[in-house]
């Protein structure tokens, strides 16, 4: 069993930056790919960006590709999504999730567990 706690969220004019953590329960975390998505209100939630248990691969939505940077540190159970040229589209809620597997995981029915999400608004 992994509990994710996101944290880092927060209003930010356009073209500013955030860093948003998510903090892992459970000896065995470095074994679990990590990922973020994000939902705006009406819409679906959609993939962010993802990461491997080692940390040596990630993947991006296009969207977010070159603005966003997502590291982990498996000593301190936590991943990192260091958001700059942040643009109002941005504007959501943010979820990090886990899944126990090898590999990047980027589509969200793999994911087995889920934080309570952070909101991060972005003014034009």
């Amino acid at each position: 069993q992994v509990q994710l706690v996101e944290s880092g969220g927060g209003l930010v004019q356009a073209g500013g930056s955030l860093r948003l953590s998510c903090a892992a329960s459970g000896r065995t975390f470095s074994r679990y790919a990590m990922g973020w998505f994000r939902q705006a209100p009406g819409k679906e939630r959609e993939f962010v960006a993802a990461i491997s248990w080692s940390g040596k691969s990630t993947y991006y939505a296009d969207s977010v590709k070159g603005r966003f940077t997502f590291s982990r540190d498996n000593a301190k159970n936590t991943g990192y999504l260091q958001m700059n040229s942040l643009k109002p589209e941005d504007t959501a809620v943010y979820y990090c999730a886990a899944r126990y597997t090898i590999g990047v995981v980027t589509t969200l029915r793999e994911y087995d567990y889920w934080g309570q999400g952070t909101q991060v608004t972005v003014s034009s």
